[in-house]
Parts: structure tokens; C-alpha cells; sequence
């Protein structure tokens, strides 16, 4: 290797909207041939035990791997700021697809104040939670991890978001290095959706507790519940870099259990719809 910046180093830096442009040819990306897109993670292993690279179909040129020393809490300046960049364009797209897109929001901005903050209040913890539990469980087994948002995805999940109304949106991921086996690799991918679960569940003892007043308390319960079964549900399915296939890919029996739980609470969420006091719904159900 030359003394040259590694093309890909930018996505590390601190601002990560800073523009770059591609390489223009692969080979100065990639010893092996293979052209990689920017925004997709970049994890780093050698050997047999590496499935967090074999999952995006290329092998990595051996390199020293971070071995995780310190507190699995810690949180890096740079990792913050991409947390906190991927939490405010997330609760963006999602103000704009409750008012109905830009026109909406223009229209009545105040309401789409109101829907920024409820957002932020019930979905946005389903998705920080989810990937801080990628990040932790993958520090447990000594591995590097830190969240990295997608400049891309978080632009193009916006302007969908405003101009039709509908998120959908790839914020980023939670980036790992580090040698790993299978099982561990599959528990790193489950610790998000479980990481869900566990929150709609807590939604649901509110509910039990406090829901069916009829007020600001039953929009909170309702929407916690749909985000965190939605993204429960979404991540399971085994297609793509999501976590379904990962876990598929480790342990057939353990992805079908975890994927009908999570259609599971899907179908509750639906029966407890906003057309009926929450309590009121579950005692009947």
C-alpha cells in the first residue's frame, strides 16, 4: 500500500456530511477487484471467523483488528454526532409524513411542531435503542463498534418523506471489527429486534396501567407500540443487511421464533388501534 488516504477514511471523520468524491477507479478502493458503495458498513475480519464480512459477499486484505478494551457505554464524539444527526433527520421525515408531507407542514406548521415532538418521544428511542443494542452486545465479544449514519439515506428518507409522505429510510448502522464466530455474529444481529420487543412490551404495561384516558397518554402508548413493532418486525425479515438474514444464517429455529413474536406484536398493536380506549382492548383480547 502507498502512503495515500484510504478513499473510505472520510466516513469516519467527524463531519459526515462532508463531500467527497469516489475513487474513479475500483481498484484504488479495493485490492481485490470488488467496487463497494460508500454507505454501506465497512467491518473489517480475517480468517473463517469473520461473517460480518462474508455477509456483504467480499473478503477483506487481512489487517490488525481492534480488540474492545474499555467501558462497552462509551460513546465517541464522532459516534454522537452521527447519533444525533440520523435521530434529528429521522424524526424530520417522520413529522413530515404525519402532516402529510411539506405541503402539510407549510400549511399548518404547528402541527408539524406537534408531530416532531411526538416522533421524538415514541419512535426515535425504538431506533436508538435498537442500534445501541447492536453496539453493546458486539462490545461484549471485544469487538470495535460504533454507529456511523448515511448521509445518503438520511437525505433521500427526508426529501421522500416531504415531497410524498411516506419514510422510508435507511439511517445507518452500527459498524463492527472484529473477529467473530457465528453464534456471536447472529446474537450481535438479534439484539436489535429483542431490543424492541422488550420496549413495546414496556408500552404495553402503560397501557394496561394508565391507557383508554382518551388523552396525550393513549397518542404516546399507541405510537410507541406501533414504532417498536414495526421496527421489530422490519429488521426481522431475512433479506438484505437486515437483521432477519443474519440471524437465519446462524440459527434457522431461533430467526422463525424471534420473526413470529415480532408479527405477533404487529397484530396486537393492530387490535389495539386508536378507535378503542387501550385498556378497554386488551381486557377484551
Amino acid at each position: 500500500m502507498t502512503g495515500e488516504r484510504d478513499p473510505r477514511a472520510h466516513w469516519l471523520d467527524d463531519d459526515p456530511f462532508d463531500k467527497r468524491g469516489a475513487p474513479g477507479s475500483h481498484s484504488a478502493t479495493r485490492d481485490d477487484g470488488n467496487w463497494r458503495q460508500p454507505h454501506i458498513r465497512v467491518v473489517h475480519a480475517t480468517g473463517s471467523g469473520a461473517p460480518f464480512v462474508r455477509m456483504f459477499g467480499f473478503e477483506e486484505q487481512a489487517r490488525p483488528i481492534p480488540v474492545h478494551t474499555g467501558s462497552i457505554w462509551h460513546f465517541s464524539k464522532t459516534e454522537i454526532n452521527h447519533l444525533t444527526l440520523a435521530t434529528l433527520a429521522f424524526t424530520m421525515a417522520l413529522a413530515f409524513m404525519f402532516s402529510g408531507g411539506i405541503l402539510g407542514a407549510l400549511s399548518d406548521p404547528s402541527a408539524f411542531l406537534v408531530y416532531g415532538v411526538l416522533a421524538l418521544i415514541t419512535f426515535t428511542p425504538g431506533f436508538l435503542v435498537h442500534e445501541i443494542a447492536h453496539k453493546i452486545q458486539a462490545r461484549k465479544y471485544g469487538c470495535w463498534a460504533e454507529f456511523r449514519a448515511s448521509p445518503s439515506g438520511l437525505r433521500f428518507g427526508v426529501l421522500l418523506a416531504a415531497i410524498v409522505g411516506i419514510v422510508f429510510m435507511a439511517p445507518g448502522a452500527v459498524m463492527v471489527a472484529g473477529n467473530t464466530t457465528k453464534e456471536q455474529f447472529g446474537k450481535v444481529a438479534l439484539a436489535g429486534p429483542v431490543s424492541n420487543v422488550v420496549l413495546w412490551c414496556l408500552g404495553l404495561i402503560f397501557a394496561v396501567a394508565i391507557g383508554g384516558s382518551g388523552g396525550i397518554a393513549d397518542d404516546v402508548i399507541h405510537y410507541w407500540m406501533w414504532a417498536n413493532g414495526i421496527l421489530g418486525a422490519l429488521n426481522m425479515l431475512p433479506f438484505g443487511p437486515l437483521d432477519g438474514k443474519k440471524i437465519k444464517t446462524w440459527y434457522d429455529s431461533m430467526f422463525w421464533m424471534w420473526f413470529i413474536i415480532c408479527l405477533g406484536i404487529l397484530n396486537v398493536t393492530w387490535g389495539l388501534d386508536d378507535q378503542l380506549p387501550l385498556r378497554n382492548a386488551i381486557i377484551t383480547l
